[in-house]
């Protein structure tokens, strides 16, 4: 299986900063240099970079790009303008989602997808199966490489590296600008961690320097890499869903609190089947929760009513490294889903108490 785990570009450079890699998504990964609760607590306080080049995207092009995009995400698209990014999801024909994405507008008739890792042959095989319409489709996962740089210091640390005015960029907006002396790099305030900053998509061949200098850039802010632990327990501190975990191809946008991306005033796949379930009303939701007693929820433990009878299962579970309390997202039965709601979490066959929480979990 070895020959089947694909690199990132700079595979060796994070071997050599100490990176513990492990497979994840198909890919040979960094899931930490130091700690998780060191490399979370400096992404929430000052700033990290995250290598995500693992991520997919697709180049959709040509007159017929929107119609196709409208007719495979659930977000209205025709409602982006050029230089803005939209959260969205590939809703699929039996309920669920294929996968979450953002769309990313440069033009009329030129757009970007950017879909996970583990589904980037899934998703290239659903978008092209509904591409009746032939708008021009190109997949560049393989030559794009993507860095976060995300927390409260990431302006001030790489601002420098740009003549582009980087608090310009409002969130989910983005540029296409210099950066770090490379041209046409896509800077973008998106992220995935709740602490600001941006990512940059650059080519493979400038990965390196690029790298290299944010470094450089942001050694007087004390910038530190950061790997895919310290990622999973900030954006679960954000209540930020991961495709496999929180949502999956049997949970509806609309049970995972996703119907602010879930757009009825057009046509969409199996739009009709959810706009139903919507007016019928769902049946179960997802749901933050932190702890009120000493335990930590992980993915599968059962979560119960005061009885002990089962109304749901963790989805996402941690020890919040700023809260220092485990927290974490489940699915629960509709009526236990409002903010405030005792339930409990089934840990090592103890019935450990908690309370369903507003997202995020951690409020600024």
């Amino acid at each position: 299986m070895e020959d089947q785990i694909k690199k990132i570009q700079l595979n060796d450079l994070h071997v050599a900063l100490g990176g513990k890699m492990v497979p994840f998504a198909g890919y040979n990964m960094p899931v930490r240099y130091s700690s998780d609760n060191e490399e979370h607590l400096c992404v929430r306080n000052g700033v990290g970079v995250f290598d995500v080049s693992h991520m997919g995207e697709f180049m959709v092009e040509g007159p017929e790009a929107l119609n196709l995009i409208q007719k495979v995400t659930s977000n209205d698209a025709s409602k982006i303008v050029d230089g803005q990014a939209q959260y969205s999801c590939f809703p699929n024909e039996t309920g669920g989602i294929v996968d979450d994405l953002i769309v990313y507008k440069f033009e009329d008739e030129k757009y970007m997808l950017v879909v996970n890792a583990s589904n980037i042959d899934k998703d290239w095989a659903w978008v092209n199966s509904h591409n009746t319409m032939g708008a021009t489709l190109t997949n560049i996962s393989d030559g794009i490489s993507l860095f976060a740089i995300q927390g409260p210091k990431a302006i001030e640390a790489v601002q420098a590296l740009t003549p582009v005015n980087l608090a310009d960029i409002k969130f989910y907006h983005f540029t296409v600008g210099e950066f770090a002396g490379v041209q046409d790099v896509i800077i973008s305030g998106t992220g995935y961690t709740g602490s600001g900053g941006f990512e940059i998509y650059i080519k493979n061949e400038d990965a390196e320097k690029v790298w290299n200098a944010v470094f450089e850039a942001g050694k007087d802010f004390d910038i530190k890499p950061i790997g895919l632990g310290a990622r999973d327990t900030l954006r679960m501190e954000m209540g930020y869903c991961l495709y496999g975990n929180d949502i999956t191809d049997t949970t509806s946008p609309l049970e995972a609190g996703l119907g602010w991306i879930t757009k009825f005033t057009k046509d969409f796949t199996n739009s009709e089947a959810l706009k139903a379930q919507k007016e019928a009303g769902v049946s179960k939701k997802l749901v933050g929760f932190i702890m009120q007693e000493r335990g930590i929820p992980r993915g599968h433990y059962p979560i119960v009513d005061a009885a002990g009878e089962v109304i749901g299962e963790v989805t996402s579970g941690t020890q919040s490294p700023s809260m220092s309390v485990g927290i974490g997202m489940g699915y629960v039965k509709t009526e236990f889903s409002k903010a405030g709601t005792e339930i409990f979490i089934q840990v090592r066959n103890k019935n450990l108490k908690a309370q369903v929480e507003k997202l995020p979990l951690l409020k600024k």
